[in-house]
């Protein structure tokens, strides 16, 4: 870990810091909802898990709502059920609980050598790119209305 001092504040570079991290979404979460006009009562995360008959993880997506929109984090299916739809199934899944959330909007991003073709079958339309990903890949984000 390095340090600094300047003017009597010290600053600290090291590793994971799950302390700062949540004292960062605190003071985040105040100021996003203060600019937006929303609060802790409009933002939530949501889960969709696909398991086989012996408990075995298929596949499974993460995500969060906020102000009636929904952003999907990680959606992984296993390598031997790919191209069974299942990734379809869980993105549909989740959609649907945020509509029901009150969500009208979605978005994600997927690395080119993930899925963003996925994503533009499924409706969504891409809003931007990000270069630089290891491997000369680009972060593409995507945008859908859920109406």
């Amino acid at each position: 870990m390095s340090h600094d001092h300047h003017a009597g504040t010290a600053l600290s570079v090291g590793h994971e810091d799950h302390d700062l991290a949540e004292q960062l979404s605190k003071g985040l979460d105040a100021y996003n909802f203060a600019a937006t006009g929303t609060s802790l009562a409009d933002q939530g995360a949501l889960s969709v898990r696909a398991v086989d008959g012996a408990g075995g993880l298929v596949g499974g997506l993460t995500a969060w709502t906020w102000g009636g929109l929904l952003g999907v984090e990680m959606l992984w299916v296993r390598e031997d059920s790919r191209r069974g739809g299942w990734g379809g199934r869980l993105l549909e899944a989740a959609e649907e609980e945020a509509r029901r959330r009150g969500c009208d909007r979605a978005c994600v991003s997927s690395f080119t050598f993930q899925a963003p073709d996925f994503y533009r079958r499924h409706g969504y339309v891409e809003t931007g790119r990000t270069p630089g990903i290891p491997g000369g890949a680009e972060d593409v984000h995507l945008f859908k209305r859920l109406v």
